[in-house]
């Protein structure tokens, strides 16, 4: 049981409500992939082309959808970063995994509320845009109230924070994390943001047979959140962020090179395995860079992953007509199994101070 104080407890909590409305609009588009295509009559190469820009339930055009989705991202990001690097500073040193895990824990609660209500409502995918405009509404109040974190108080704010980046050690650590990210993303992207499509016109499955994966899978993912900040705590980041990276990448190829049972379980495992991997993460990458930078290490990590992400799409926009789109996201597998092994060459940080 981790022992916060009011102060903690306060900071985790309107964290984790700005998480919540993130991974809400986040998710939307993923759920209502299907219902978009149909809509707009967009095939492989045209969704890879959204979701490379990766939207706004106002879009006329798949193009204006992703124009609108580009902004998004973009705060989306930001939020993640902050959020992460907020909490890795707020919470105590033998319990930084386990910080981490509930937080994500708790923003799983906005995708929940997606695939609960898309079943609903489809395929009126636009009233889940709609619903995710009360952020707009709620994010002021977040951030104005929201206290600033301890270890930032404590930092005198002199010259950039990317030029701090680009000294040593920092240097080495951003370079070998962020192409880390970018070739896990090469898999990780496409395969989460098509998979719908994949089960829908590929498996022929049914929007409520969907939902009930997403559903599966998002109890073994709450379940593996707390797990993985058991483990990175007792057994530190690295060891367990290669053997997590590893497993992810097998069993999201895995998910994508059977039938329909291969794909229920492998999405299950993959799920379990990248969920695991996100509190281990979050502390491993807050502890490895100061506090005057660590939101931006996040968010230059964030970018790099975005253009893994693009690039997997690409890929499987272009090689998506002679493989099929399965074997097209089957490939990116080597690339991310070469980015796990580089995990190898980041220093262990378990409980360590964290760099000022």
């Amino acid at each position: 049981m981790i022992e916060l104080d009011r102060r903690q407890r306060v900071t985790l909590t309107r964290a984790a409500i700005s998480l919540v409305i993130t991974a809400f609009e986040g998710s939307v588009l993923v759920i209502a992939l299907p219902a978009v295509a149909t809509e707009y009559h967009a095939n492989t190469p045209a969704l890879s082309g959204l979701l490379s820009v990766l939207a706004s339930g106002f879009a006329p055009s798949i193009a204006i959808l992703a124009f609108f989705k580009l902004f998004a991202v973009c705060f989306e990001v930001l939020v993640a970063g902050v959020v992460t690097a907020l909490i890795v500073e707020e919470a105590p040193a033998e319990h930084r995994g386990a910080a981490v895990s509930v937080l994500a824990l708790l923003s799983g609660i906005g995708i929940f509320i997606v695939v609960v209500a898309y079943p609903l409502v489809a395929p009126h995918w636009r009233w889940l845009f709609y619903a995710g405009g009360v952020g707009v509404l709620v994010a002021p109040f977040i951030w104005w109230l929201l206290p600033e974190s301890k270890a930032w108080q404590r930092v005198e704010v002199t010259g950039s924070a990317l030029r701090l980046l680009m000294q040593r050690p920092w240097r080495r650590r951003m370079l070998i994390l962020s192409t880390m990210t970018g070739l896990l993303a090469v898999l990780l992207d496409p395969a989460g943001l098509l998979y719908t499509v994949y089960a829908s016109f590929v498996l022929h499955w049914s929007t409520v047979a969907i939902s009930i994966l997403v559903v599966v899978s998002g109890i073994a993912a709450a379940v593996s959140y707390l797990a993985g900040g058991y483990l990175t705590d007792r057994f530190g980041r690295r060891g367990p962020a290669v053997a997590l990276s590893v497993s992810t990448a097998a069993a999201t190829s895995l998910s994508f090179a059977t039938g329909s049972i291969g794909f229920f379980v492998g999405n299950v495992l993959w799920s379990a395995f990248a969920s695991a991997g996100t509190p281990v993460f979050g502390a491993w990458s807050g502890e490895l860079f100061p506090t005057r930078a660590r939101a931006t290490a996040e968010a230059v990590i964030a970018v790099i992953a975005a253009l893994g992400g693009i690039v997997g799409l690409q890929a499987v926009a272009l090689l998506s007509g002679t493989t099929g789109l399965g074997g097209a996201i089957q490939l990116g597998g080597v690339a991310a199994v070469a980015g796990a092994l580089l995990l190898f060459l980041l220093p262990e940080t378990k409980q360590q101070p964290l760099p000022e």
